[in-house]
């Protein structure tokens, strides 16, 4: 039977698992969560249980250590270790952990530690059955999310928990890692050689996320074993030729993982990106203020990170249009028009093609000159009638076609500007209390410049100001 290649075991457990620290001094990144006399290290040093029963939420982007640090306290302070997953756990599944929970403490005195896994997938009714458990003792819950707690935990939850953010990985965290899992016996156990160009690259192609680089190592590896187990022609040949030496006693050399096998294992970087969480939020917000900013290659490059993360691109075109009268305005009267057309273009074509229309409209507005002057008049003008400065319609203005409405006083007076020869007249538009009010400000940016001088003359007319 052939053997399998170095490193390959059929069924193995994921590297990312083999790996998982067993104690909090192992875990790599989160100084900040892990100082002498933190809450964490507490909690993972109180066998004696003289710390009570403080539970904690996670907060962090995945592969920051949200699931190791638990387990860790886990293992640390001797309770046992429950988990569940959000996913998948319903309120029967906390309401049978929270009696076992009970009766090892009150039989064995031995306390449990509850890692519930994305809590934000909880609904109001699922966190609710957690409340008796984590009130009165019976497990301490350490629950991870990757959404912010404020929104996604209920409040009493929140207030019975301490809330811990967990930081991304810095490269250095991420090369500790991976150095670790070449050498340690949990992991490749010194059977692999890693060039500096490869660790290099997984770390880069990581993001920041612990899981991902010891998965991208574990896929090298295993690429490397195979070209290890596969001799090649060239190498072949070169046996025949030396077949009559005599045999070396030296080991074979150790399969080496490069940065080519890395880039064959891996064919892209793993974005960081949650549709539904701050990554979500982030990006766009970068990607507004950007175009905002007349950055365009920053634009495209936000652009790009939402469409291969898989961003609704319909979500990206609405936001274009906002941008396009919030930004530009009448600075460019034709910004409004492409964003609704790559709109349209987009919900005809669909994706991969639909990234062409909406980058042609994230160049335009970009690379547009800039106006909020409309964006900004108009709140203002909500602002005067939302303070009650409303008043009422002159009467001049005033609709005179229905019955009685001429008694009344409707209509009379008002000046038909198609009857003059310039199509302005002097005539009084907005309320009295409101006379000579000034919402629309247009600046000095491309087409407002020359709508800046014409609404001069206009104002001048229309208000008999000379």
């Amino acid at each position: 039977m052939q053997e399998s290649a170095p490193g390959l075991r059929s069924g193995a457990t994921p590297l990312a698992v083999r790996m998982r620290p067993t104690s909090l001094d192992e875990v790599a990144g989160q100084r900040h969560l892990l100082t002498a006399g933190s809450p964490l290290r507490a909690l993972a040093g109180d066998r004696a249980g003289t710390t009570g029963s403080v539970s904690v939420i996670l907060w962090g982007p995945p592969g920051t250590g949200k699931t190791t640090i638990a387990q860790a306290i886990a293992r640390s302070s001797g309770r046992k270790f429950v988990e569940l997953s959000a996913v998948t756990a319903g309120v029967r599944d906390v309401r049978q952990v929270m009696e076992e929970a009970q009766a090892s403490r009150d039989l064995y005195g031995l306390s449990t530690v509850l890692f519930l896994d994305e809590i934000h997938r909880f609904t109001k009714a699922q966190q609710d059955a957690l409340l008796p458990g984590v009130e009165n003792g019976w497990v301490i819950l350490v629950a991870a999310t990757t959404e912010n707690p404020s929104f996604s935990v209920i409040s009493p939850l929140l207030s019975r928990s301490l809330m811990l953010t967990l930081e991304t990985l810095s490269d250095d965290d991420l090369g500790l890692l991976v150095d670790r899992a070449v050498v340690d016996g949990r992991g490749l156990a010194g059977r692999f050689a890693l060039d500096a160009e490869a660790r290099a690259a997984i770390v880069r192609l990581a993001s920041g996320d612990a899981r991902r680089a010891l998965t991208a190592l574990e896929a090298a590896s295993v690429s490397a074993a195979q070209l290890a187990a596969d001799p090649q022609p060239d190498a072949e040949a070169e046996g025949a030729v030396d077949a009559g030496d005599e045999t070396s006693d030296d080991p074979p050399p150790l399969p080496v993982i490069t940065a080519e096998i890395v880039s064959r294992a891996v064919d892209r970087a793993l974005l960081r990106y949650d549709r539904a969480g701050d990554e979500h939020y982030d990006v766009i917000s970068a990607f507004i203020k950007s175009v905002r900013g007349s950055d365009v290659d920053a634009a495209l490059h936000y652009l790009a990170r939402m469409i291969e993360a898989g961003e609704d691109p319909r979500f990206i075109a609405r936001r274009l249009i906002v941008l396009a009268s919030e930004d530009v305005g009448l600075a460019d009267p034709t910004a409004l028009g492409v964003a609704v057309a790559a709109a349209d273009a987009v919900q005809f074509i669909g994706m991969p093609e639909g990234r062409i229309p909406l980058a042609q409209a994230t160049v335009h507005l970009a690379t547009a000159p800039k106006s909020n002057a409309a964006y900004v008049g108009i709140d203002r003008a909500i602002a005067d009638v939302r303070e009650g400065k409303a008043g009422r319609v002159p009467k001049h203005l005033r609709d005179a076609h229905y019955p009685g409405a001429k008694r009344l006083g409707h209509g009379k007076g008002y000046r038909y500007p198609h009857d003059e020869s310039i199509g302005v007249v002097e005539q009084q538009y907005l309320p009295d209390g409101l006379r000579g009010a000034v919402y629309y400000q247009p600046t000095e940016h491309g087409n407002e410049r020359e709508l800046s001088a014409r609404l001069q003359k206009l104002r001048r007319i229309v208000r008999g100001d000379g």
